[in-house]
């Protein structure tokens, strides 16, 4: 049908007496006021970030209670051998299927991926309490469920990774990283004693209760979770190409990035030189010293009080300022603390150190993660993610045993040093990247 010589909108204005380009009365000298702009809600105040946030927080808790308890079981029904080969088996599926995941994420939405993610864990744990309380099937079963586990990690990382812009603004992403770190921390801290404490008093059957019952916890808070629609996103139309094609695509899109690809190198060469000293040499430095069991406690306690520390700075503050900047100097300083602990000769200044580490190191960390997340487009954050939990979860592991064999030519010291460097170089070359050393947090 042809349009007619005026437009509706255009009759409304004649009508009214409006000017159809101001909105102003005509013959009027001062145009009406016009409502202040809605202020954007904190995210620590706001009720989808905060369901988010209990998810998350359930979901970290049933994951460290589930660790806990299947080692524990895993001991108690074979050598000690075997035990840490189940507990290794969870580890092959999450290095190998990590990148497949990031795809799934950004093709079917990382809210049904995270919902589907703990629906499974939940049923298998629970279906594995009730076996160990029925009958003694042996390690196979241990096997079995904990290469599910590391199946479902695989899915579950990096779609936990592409939540943050669905569900608060782009001002808000380094507030909802701070939260997450505080979170992540509340899961590590207590879910070790949370598990034990399940095991003493029910077994390995209760203890698997117990983590299927927080996976449960955070099922309906993720029912009820409604994202954001992204801009230029329709999560109605089909996703065109293959799952491969998409991958390719991402990988290319992070190679090309002047941020984000110098970041996971950053990411990467970080957890190369953390995990092998706060993994295996804590507990080697922690028997040469003869502080024992209790020692490795109080140090990881340290670390996880600067670490949280960290957190909830960032919480709090919602930015900080010339954040590339900082997150290079303060991963070049944690570096010095790492080197540092090998050296100390008493508990308490150990724990003073570890606590310098966890604020140094943990500020640089979620400073990275903040900046990833503001710098990414959204329709590929799941990949970028699942790149970054590679690193971390997948390839850095692999200095365990190299890190022990180390320690075992050279001690403890040159070890940690050594470590230290790599941290400390990680540092130095994104300072050396002009793009991310001048990266900011949005305001």
């Amino acid at each position: 049908m042809p349009e007619t010589g005026t437009k509706p909108e255009a009759a409304a204005d004649i009508r009214t007496g409006t000017e159809p380009e101001t909105g102003t009365k005509t013959g009027s000298a001062a145009p009406p006021a016009t409502a202040p702009a809605p202020v954007a809600r904190p995210a620590h105040r706001d009720p989808r970030v905060l369901r988010w946030l209990g998810a998350f927080t359930a979901s970290t808790l049933g994951d460290s209670v589930f660790y806990l308890s299947l080692s524990w079981a895993a001991v108690s029904s074979g050598t000690p051998a075997q035990a840490g080969l189940v507990t290794a088996v969870s580890a092959v599926p999450r290095a190998l299927l990590m990148l497949v995941g990031g795809v799934v994420a950004d093709r079917l939405g990382p809210r049904r991926v995270v919902l589907v993610s703990d629906t499974v864990r939940c049923a298998v744990t629970l279906g594995l309490a009730a076996v160990l309380l029925l009958a003694s099937p042996g390690l196979w079963i241990l096997a079995a469920v904990a290469l599910v586990f590391g199946t479902v990690d695989a899915l579950f990382l990096p779609a936990v990774g592409a939540l943050p812009p669905r569900i608060a603004e782009r001002d808000q992403l380094a507030r909802v990283q701070g939260m997450r770190g505080i979170a992540h921390r509340v899961g590590a801290v207590l879910g070790g004693p949370l598990g034990g404490l399940a095991v003493a008093v029910s077994g390995s059957a209760g203890a698997f209760a117990l983590a299927g019952a927080l996976f449960a916890l955070s099922l309906p808070l993720l029912w009820t979770l409604r994202l954001r629609t992204l801009p230029g996103e329709d999560s109605t139309a089909p996703r065109k190409g293959t799952a491969l094609r998409d991958l390719a695509d991402g990988l290319r899109y992070l190679r090309g990035h002047k941020v984000l690809g110098p970041a996971m190198i950053v990411v990467l060469l970080s957890d190369l030189g953390f995990v092998g000293p706060l993994n295996v040499g804590l507990a080697i430095l922690s028997e040469q010293r003869g502080w024992g069991a209790p020692g490795i406690g109080w140090i990881l306690a340290g670390f996880g009080a600067g670490a949280g520390a960290a957190s909830l700075l960032l919480t709090v503050r919602g930015r900080v300022s010339r954040a590339g900047l900082v997150q290079g100097l303060t991963m070049v300083a944690g570096a010095g603390s790492i080197a540092a602990l090998a050296h100390v000769p008493r508990l308490p200044a150990a724990v003073l150190v570890a606590l310098s580490i966890g604020l140094l190191a943990g500020l640089s960390g979620v400073l990275c993660n903040a900046v990833i997340q503001t710098a990414c487009d959204p329709a590929y954050l799941g990949r970028v993610s699942s790149v970054a939990a590679l690193g971390s979860l997948g390839i850095a592991p692999l200095s365990f045993p190299l890190t022990g064999a180390a320690i075992g030519l050279w001690g403890t010291g040159p070890v940690f040093v050594a470590s230290a460097a790599v941290c400390a170089l990680s540092g130095v070359y994104g300072l050396a990247v002009p793009a991310l050393r001048r990266a900011e947090l949005p305001e």
